[in-house]
């Protein structure tokens, strides 16, 4: 156990059980125990396999490369279609994190073996994802525009289309695509 991760589960006002149980579990299975993005995350020598997270209506164990396990058990779920790797086990109760105990393990070590065999996930390329017709209109019209949100990195421009597509009325992706064109032109990404 790592004392920089006890803040986590001290503070935890729902699903404390529970991590605490998910914590035994992981920390079983000979995984290093460490804080990223505020939750405390497993690594296998500097290689992120799993996190714990809570939310709302469940707390859930993160698979890193999860689209890459076998899933023999069928409980791995893609927390949204954009998410391209990661799958995960979603939990309610303690009891129910203490009978899939042995499950779990299996599935982190699986993910340990995937880890070490170098396995990584394919990834959508850019050109993949659905480009906003009201985005396109306006790469079509401004010849800068268009170079400049090709000059930006893949995972910027991943990040603009879905942000833009995300809206069901045009007028709102239009307005979105409007507000974004300065940074775009400037070479940020939508969250720099």
């Amino acid at each position: 156990m790592n004392p920089k991760v006890d803040f986590f589960f001290n503070k935890a006002e729902k699903w404390q059980k529970e991590f605490e149980t998910l914590r035994t579990i992981v920390l079983d299975c000979g995984l290093t125990e460490e804080l990223k993005w505020g939750v405390p995350c497993y690594t296998f020598e500097d290689s992120n396999i799993v996190l714990m997270h809570g939310f709302k209506e469940y707390c859930a164990l993160l698979f890193m490369k999860g689209a890459l396990l076998k899933d023999a058990m069928g409980i791995l779920i893609q927390q949204t279609e954009n998410v391209q790797a990661a799958r995960q086990i979603r939990f309610t109760n303690a009891d129910e994190i203490e009978e899939m105990a042995h499950i779990l393990k299996a599935y982190i070590q699986e993910a340990i073996e995937v880890e070490k065999s170098g396995l990584e996930v394919t990834l959508k390329e850019t050109s993949e994802f659905n480009m906003p017709e009201e985005f396109q209109i306006k790469l079509d019209e401004d010849p800068a525009l268009k170079v400049a949100f090709e000059a930006l990195t893949p995972g910027r421009q991943r990040g603009y289309l879905l942000y833009f597509s995300q809206p069901k009325q045009a007028k709102t992706r239009t307005s979105r695509v409007e507000k974004y064109i300065p940074q775009i032109l400037d070479g940020k990404g939508l969250n720099d």
